[in-house]
Formats: structure tokens, C-alpha cells, sequence
């Protein structure tokens, strides 16, 4: 059997990029302290931006998530029981993971889903999905304007 000894020099680690590692994160902690003790301002909450702006809706729809059987998730009107969307599997990702992310935080405090979601436009041509139960947003020009636009479709079918 053949036993291999290594050399002391063969598993040295070199200083240079453990410092700059170790710099990486000191400024991290730097910038994310900064912040907490007031140094820079923190970046705004869309709700709280708006309320200070006076922003008003200019549209709402209450609406209504369904998973069917087949994969398909169906979007529908709270007042009308009309079915505003409907996306089939493969399609409707950044609707999927939206609604399932808000329903699961219904599941998690176990609320039912007899309260319907709210999609509403702003003044600023912003878009909303509020989730009254539990008190969620999503802020829907933060994700795309293609992602956008699919909501959107769903307001302009039944603007207030």
C-alpha cells in the first residue's frame, strides 16, 4: 500500500482573498448597521409613501384564487363569480407564486379563504394585491411590467 505524505506548503491558504472575504463582510455589517442607527434613511414603504402623498385608488376589484384538479389556476370575481383569468399549467408562473404565497400566509395562521383578495390601482398608475385577512401586500410594478400587465388585464375587465 502506498501511503503519501504530504508537504506543509501543499495546503496553504493564502491570506489575500480570506481578508478580502473578511472585508466583504465588515462592510456589510457596516452599511446594515448604518442603517439601523439612523446614519442613512431607510428606504420607503410603498403604503406609508403613498399615504404621505395623499395617493388615492382609482380602481379596485375584489378577487378570488382557485386551484383546479388539473393544475389550472383560476382567478374570479368576488362580486360576479366571473372568472377574470384563468392560467393552465406551464403558464401564470409569476400569478402562481404570488397567490399561493399570500394564501399560504392564510394557512399558516389559519384563517379561511372566505375573504377575497384586493387588486387595486393607484393614482400613480401603481398596482396592489392586498390581502385584508392577513394584512399583505404585493406590490405588483416592483416585479415587471409584463407581470404587471397580467393583473392589470384583470382590473380593466371590472374597474369600480
Amino acid at each position: 500500500m502506498i501511503v503519501r505524505t504530504y508537504e506543509e506548503d501543499e495546503f496553504k491558504v493564502h491570506r489575500v482573498p480570506l481578508m478580502m472575504m473578511g472585508g466583504m463582510v465588515a462592510i456589510s455589517l457596516a452599511l446594515a448597521s448604518s442603517v439601523s442607527l439612523g446614519f442613512f434613511e431607510r428606504q420607503g414603504v410603498a403604503s406609508q409613501a403613498r399615504a404621505e402623498t395623499g395617493t388615492q385608488p382609482v380602481a379596485s376589484r375584489s378577487i378570488f384564487f382557485f386551484d383546479e384538479a388539473d393544475g389550472t389556476v383560476r382567478v374570479e370575481d368576488a362580486a360576479t363569480g366571473e372568472t377574470v383569468g384563468s392560467f393552465g399549467p406551464g403558464t401564470g408562473g409569476f400569478i402562481r407564486s404570488t397567490a399561493r404565497s399570500l394564501v399560504h400566509k392564510r394557512y399558516v395562521r389559519e384563517i379561511g379563504r372566505a375573504t377575497p383578495f384586493e387588486l387595486i390601482e393607484w393614482e400613480n398608475g401603481n398596482l396592489t394585491l392586498f390581502d385584508p385577512a392577513t394584512e399583505s401586500t404585493v406590490e405588483l410594478a416592483f416585479f415587471g411590467k409584463d407581470n404587471r400587465a397580467i393583473f392589470a388585464d384583470m382590473l380593466e375587465k371590472g374597474t369600480d
